[in-house]
């Protein structure tokens, strides 16, 4: 999942309320007296947040291998295994 501009951006501030064009940080507009947060600071924590996902998804990848090939080692078969996870 791709982390956009206005998530890393409530993750930052709760309570920031803007308007992004095209998920570009140079084209937000901060309504409603929100408090303005440099670039560098979203970019910054969008890598941040992006590198968390990217690993928890990575992981999560290598938990279900992890998982089937535990249980091949049981001796199912793919069909079997299937038949468990769907």
């Amino acid at each position: 999942m791709k982390i956009n501009i206005i998530n890393t951006i409530l993750v930052i501030n709760p309570n920031a309320v803007v308007s992004v064009s095209d998920d570009d940080v140079n084209r937000i507009e901060w309504l409603e007296n929100t408090p303005v947060i440099a670039n560098n600071i979203i970019l910054a924590k969008q890598t941040e947040l992006q590198t968390a996902e990217d690993n928890r998804i990575e992981q999560e990848k290598a938990n279900k291998q992890s998982a089937l090939n535990k249980l091949k080692a049981l001796g199912l078969n793919d069909a079997e295994i299937k038949s468990i996870i769907g």
